[in-house]
């Protein structure tokens, strides 16, 4: 089965409610742009169910500091949404963390890149943050684990689970009402997940 990623958690009632409704993995962003939550996120940290891996999401931050979360255990996974380079990914790998690189996709030069990188997973987007999808036909022949991003909402994930059954799919505005969290839209995006893997399990 595909497996869900909720980023962009900011509030303990949005935890909370995933500690019921159990996506496999949580996204909070740690960017030192948005330091200012980073508090916050040691306060709500400690409320995520454990069954749940914590994604730490981070834009160029300097290397010891998301060595630091890593080797705290504070985080399950670093995601990288910046120029970090190979040595920067491979230097949080022998401090012991996992790593997802995210890649901005726009040609098959760019999944060529992707493929390539030594993350533990790649997630594969239209940007930083765009709330769009990217040409999903460049995927026909990507031969590696990837998380799907980028404009994914309860309306559309089913389709992508059909078409490519990827390994995860993530979402964060798709899920939003008026820029906060609503629990129906992640419910109904987490079941929409399960319901299309059953169903294309069920066909092949």
């Amino acid at each position: 089965m595909s497996k869900v990623k909720i980023c962009g958690i900011r509030e303990l009632a949005t935890v909370k409610y995933l500690n019921q409704i159990k996506p496999d993995f949580a996204g909070f962003i740690l960017s030192s742009k948005f330091w200012r939550f980073a508090e916050d996120f040691q306060k709500i940290r400690p409320e995520l169910d454990g069954s749940i891996k914590c994604v730490g999401v981070f834009v160029d931050n300097p290397l010891p500091e998301v060595a630091n979360f890593i080797k705290s255990g504070i985080i399950d996974y670093a995601q990288l949404h910046g120029s970090e380079d190979e040595n920067y990914i491979k230097s949080l790998q022998d401090a012991g963390g996992k790593i997802i690189k995210a890649f901005k996709i726009t040609c098959d030069n760019d999944l060529e890149k992707a493929y390539h990188s030594p993350a533990d997973l790649v997630l594969l987007d239209s940007g930083t943050g765009t709330g769009e999808r990217f040409d999903w036909t460049l995927l026909r022949d990507f031969g590696r684990d990837y998380i799907l991003a980028g404009g994914l909402d309860p309306d559309n994930v089913g389709e992508a689970v059909d078409r490519f059954s990827p390994y995860a799919v993530d979402v964060s505005s798709g899920v939003e009402t008026d820029r906060k969290k609503d629990n129906r839209k992640i419910e109904k995006f987490i079941n929409e997940v399960k319901n299309h893997t059953q169903r294309r399990n069920y066909h092949e």
